[in-house]
C-alpha cells in the first residue's frame, strides 16, 4: 500500500467514526454528508492504489472509479454509482422551509 493510499483510507475510517457518532445523536443529514465523504476518500484510495494517480475533484473521482471498476465483478453497478447518486441526492436536499429546492449555485454547477 502506498503512503497516499494509506492517507486516504485513514481519512475514510475517521469520517466513518464521525458519521457513526453523528447518528448516535440523531444528526442524520450531517452523518449522511460525512458518510459520503468517507466513500469519496475510499474511492480515492482505490484509484491511487490501482493507478498511482491522485484524483482530487468529485467528477474526476466518479469518472475514474467507474472506469476502473466497469469490468470488476466485485463492484456492483449500485456500488459503482454511489458517488454520483449521493451527489445528486445531496444537491436536491438543499431546502427552504416547506419545500425542497436546488440552490442557484448547485443548479449552475449541474449544467
Amino acid at each position: 500500500m502506498t503512503p497516499e493510499t494509506g492517507f486516504f483510507l485513514e481519512k475514510a475510517r475517521k469520517l466513518i467514526d464521525e458519521a457513526e457518532a453523528m447518528l448516535s445523536i440523531n444528526l442524520h443529514d450531517a452523518a449522511g454528508r460525512t458518510a459520503y465523504l468517507a466513500g469519496f476518500h475510499a474511492a480515492q484510495a482505490f484509484i491511487s492504489e490501482k493507478t498511482g494517480k491522485s484524483v482530487k475533484t468529485h467528477k474526476g473521482v466518479q469518472t475514474e472509479l467507474h472506469r476502473l471498476t466497469r469490468h470488476e465483478p466485485r463492484f456492483s453497478p449500485e456500488l459503482r454509482g454511489f458517488l454520483s447518486r449521493a451527489t445528486t441526492s445531496k444537491a436536491s436536499r438543499i431546502t427552504k422551509p416547506g419545500r425542497t429546492r436546488r440552490s442557484p449555485r448547485i443548479r449552475h454547477g449541474m449544467r
